[in-house]
């Protein structure tokens, strides 16, 4: 199975915040499951954690590289940019990341590095992999919470894309 590629920054381990969320389905198609995550119309409608979805420069709705949009998590006014984008391709997983950030003072400002691999697998079975990296002050409130809202929260994402995708 692939991982995903970090960029040094935002290495797993040596960040305030880190979480991985996983699962593997059978009866998908790597390209249904992209095409429902690419379109940020859908977010709303299988996972409850985000609002306020809107692009720049003309962009939008769907993802492309180097989309810029913004969107609130986590009660986060979230502003990102797609800096990773490979489409399903025979033989390769489908990528997407963005990095994201909040502004603010020391206290406020968060970065963020949020990936996305999913990939085919024996057996008609589709593996669906996020994970998340954060830096400052609010991942490190957020990675020592209990139960960790993150971790949760991108659980019901990954598991809302699987729905959604099987309609």
């Amino acid at each position: 199975m692939h991982s995903i590629e970090w960029p040094a920054e935002y290495l797993p381990g040596l960040t305030d915040n880190f979480v991985s969320n996983e699962i593997i389905v059978a009866g998908l198609t790597v390209a249904a499951v992209w095409e429902k995550l690419i379109d940020t119309r859908a977010w709303p409608t299988y996972y409850d954690n985000v609002s306020d979805i809107r692009f720049y420069d003309d962009g939008g709705p769907c993802l492309t590289g180097g989309s810029r949009f913004r969107f609130t998590t986590f009660g986060f006014p979230v502003e990102a940019e797609v800096v990773e984008f490979e489409p399903p391709a025979e033989g390769y997983p489908a990528r997407i990341a963005w990095h994201g950030w909040v502004e603010g003072d020391e206290k406020q400002r968060l970065d963020v590095h949020h990936a996305w691999l999913i990939e085919s697998l024996p057996q008609g079975r589709v593996r669906l992999l996020t994970q998340e990296t954060q830096r400052g002050q609010p991942a490190r409130d957020l990675s020592h919470a209990r139960p960790n809202p993150m971790l949760n929260k991108h659980q019901d994402w990954i598991e809302g894309l699987a729905l959604a995708t099987r309609g």
